[in-house]
């Protein structure tokens, strides 16, 4: 995606001591940025609150990353909002996090229109409440004449479930004759992915410190570069992004070659 000069300084003016943007390459910035939102509910206990307001200020930083993502000419921002093994939470969370899909989004597709964003959604939408999928529906109605930036919201994902959904998809075309089982590759294993059509990310960002994937684009993370900050995602700014950018644009890809 291009960028526009004149809003992307307006946005990051202030900047503080330890990165601007100037310190970050316009012209290399990556195409698809993932991100493991992470630490909400460590936010809330560190400041005395519910679990519950972590996830309430969570929302404020996703619209700032969207914004910013944007902003920076990203072509995919993706974003792990709900894993398959989320539901084992309480679920008084479990239900509070339902109604904030909902409502946020909801909330937030007048900024999807006014920034030109397509909402796509990764994962088994199925086993959703009934609010919240036709609420999702909606987004994806609304924006699928957009041409800008994608926005991938991974709700009820979960990594093997997605890969062994792909292998029975195959599966099947094969039994059915449609296919030949010595023609099933690489690049038809992602074409039966929820990522169909989307680049691979070029960076994954995890929030809180923690050093894991949590069953997440175990298949298209293959060549990602990593960024690991401590910073809880209610936290996390336009600043820290372009801190991200920064490492990102600082790594030496191979892709397993020599240089």
């Amino acid at each position: 995606m291009g960028f526009d000069e004149k809003l992307l300084q307006e946005y990051y003016a202030d900047s503080p001591d330890d990165i601007s943007l100037e310190d970050v390459d316009m012209a290399r910035v990556p195409r698809h940025v993932s991100i493991i939102m992470d630490g909400n509910g460590r936010w809330a206990t560190a400041r005395g609150l519910d679990r519950s307001q972590g996830h309430v200020a969570g929302v404020e930083s996703l619209r700032e990353a969207v914004t910013t993502s944007v902003r920076l000419g990203f072509d995919v921002l993706s974003v792990y909002a709900f894993s398959t093994e989320n539901w084992k939470r309480p679920q008084r969370e479990v239900n509070l996090l339902m109604h904030l899909f909902a409502t946020t989004l909801v909330k937030e597709l007048p900024l999807f229109h006014q920034e030109n964003v397509r909402l796509r959604f990764l994962g088994d939408l199925e086993a959703l409440p009934e609010e919240t999928r036709l609420v999702f529906q909606r987004g994806l109605d609304e924006t699928a004449d957009h041409t800008g930036m994608v926005f991938a919201l991974a709700v009820n994902y979960g990594s093997r479930a997605e890969i062994a959904r792909a292998a029975r998809e195959l599966a099947a075309e094969v039994a059915a004759g449609e296919r030949e089982a010595g023609s099933i590759d690489a690049d038809a294993i992602s074409d039966h992915l929820y990522t169909k059509g989307l680049p691979d990310p070029d960076l994954l960002i995890r929030t809180s410190g923690e050093l894991r994937l949590s069953n997440y684009l175990l298949w298209q993370l293959a060549y990602s570069e990593f960024y690991v900050t401590d910073t809880y995602w209610p936290d996390f700014t336009r600043w820290d992004m372009l801190r991200a950018v920064r490492s990102f644009q600082a790594r030496d890809r191979r892709f397993g070659g020599v240089k």
